[in-house]
């Protein structure tokens, strides 16, 4: 029987590690309420992976990355969404 293409296993790369990381911290009810959350690559996490996971946030539409001292990101997209 083939393997379905999604599967629950461990993240094959730090990019879908850092990727699902992120998701679950923006998906959390607190953070929904404040639409927006300041996170931080671990170490485990490649900083080439990193970096490209952020740039591909700052491109979505009403979403604003800021990169602030140490490395640290704050995403946000409450200012910049139409109501």
């Amino acid at each position: 029987m083939p393997t379905p293409a999604f599967t629950t296993s461990k993240p094959s790369s730090s990019y879908e590690a850092a990727g699902r990381r992120l998701q679950a911290l923006i998906a959390a009810p607190v953070v929904q309420k404040v639409q927006a959350v300041t996170v931080v690559r671990l170490d485990h996490e490649s900083p080439e992976d990193w970096q490209r996971l952020l740039d591909e946030i700052g491109e979505t539409s009403g979403v604003r990355v800021e990169i602030l001292e140490g490395g640290t990101a704050r995403i946000g997209w409450r200012e910049y969404c139409d109501a």
